[in-house]
């Protein structure tokens, strides 16, 4: 989950991320939170992202 206060910021979850090396993320629970951030902070990592449009 990703959008505060309750849950990781974008860094937050890159580290997670890094650190479990998952073939594809899918991000959710992000609410307002931009994922873009974190499509950027994991773009040269290898980690295929999939970002859903939420409607």
């Amino acid at each position: 989950p990703m959008n505060l206060p309750y849950t990781m910021t974008p860094e937050m979850v890159a580290d997670g991320a890094l650190g479990f090396r998952p073939k594809i993320l899918y991000p959710y629970h992000y609410g307002q939170t931009d994922p873009g951030k974190l499509v950027d902070l994991l773009k040269d990592s290898g980690i295929e992202m999939r970002v859903r449009k939420l409607s």
